[in-house]
């Protein structure tokens, strides 16, 4: 068994856009419908569409990787930072602040370029105590190999553990990411959709971090599906489809990241 990122075409992506053409059609029409349902909406109405959607996202995001933030926090460390004036706010923790600032970011601003800077920030935002758990990690800067074996997803009890993926080497991720971002700042010409997926896809294969690649990745997924749709406010949450399906979520990805020898 190989990886992907072991093939020396690796991280090179091709697609049958004709085979998805009827897919891409009918994403088209359902955003659009959407867009246009949401702009016949009041003002308050509008806000309180985003808001809700924006909470989802943020919590089920954090779930999919096993975290539990509360809702009501979430909710108003939003509101804040969007400048909505809403009724009912409540303080938020560092940690809450932190998730939900990268979110801001990172629809709001979502026509700024993509950079390691912007990244690493993400990064310090999601992990603000410089620890995932009881572990202390890099924060707000590539993954460091200071193991012997490189670094890889498990599950499972110690000494059974069932391995899903393995890393590449840390001495490639600059090099890797540099190639990601200049392919996610430049490329104008895959359709927007794709985009999106792709992006997801080859960010979490180079799995530039110690921790919270996932939620980054989803993060970069949620900028580009705003450059999709082409406004900062988002009327659905990709994350709350994915928590549902989180199983199938994972088979796919492990399945996508190897090679068949």
């Amino acid at each position: 068994m190989r990886y992907i990122h072991e093939n020396p075409e690796c991280l090179r992506f091709f697609w049958n856009e004709k085979a998805l053409l009827e897919s891409l059609v009918s994403i088209g029409h359902r955003q659009g419908r959407l867009l246009g349902r949401m702009e016949s909406l009041g003002f308050s109405l509008r806000n309180e569409a985003v808001l809700l959607n924006m909470t989802a996202e943020v919590i089920k995001s954090s779930e999919i990787e096993g975290e539990y933030l509360d809702q009501e926090q979430v909710r108003s460390s939003l509101a804040r930072g969007l400048g909505m004036d809403i009724a009912g706010l409540i303080p938020s923790d560092r940690s809450v602040d932190g998730v939900v600032g990268i979110m801001i970011d990172a629809t709001q601003n979502y026509k700024r370029p993509l950079t390691g800077e912007r990244l690493f920030g993400w990064h310090a935002a999601l992990f603000p105590t410089g620890r995932s758990g009881m572990q202390r990690i890099v924060v707000g800067n590539w993954r460091e190999n200071k193991q012997e074996h490189p670094m890889q997803v498990v599950s499972g009890p110690f000494g059974k553990e069932t391995v899903h993926f393995e890393a590449p080497e840390s001495e490639r991720v600059p090099q890797e990411m540099q190639r990601f971002l200049e392919w996610y700042n430049g490329d104008d010409t895959t359709h927007p959709i794709i985009k999106a997926g792709i992006a997801h896809f080859w960010f979490v294969t180079i799995h530039p971090f110690d921790d919270g690649n996932g939620r980054l990745s989803r993060t970069i997924t949620d900028t580009q599906l705003s450059r999709a749709d082409g406004t900062s406010q988002r009327f659905y949450s990709m994350s709350s489809q994915i928590r549902q399906e989180r199983k199938g979520y994972y088979e796919v990805l492990e399945k996508s990241q190897k090679i068949r020898t």
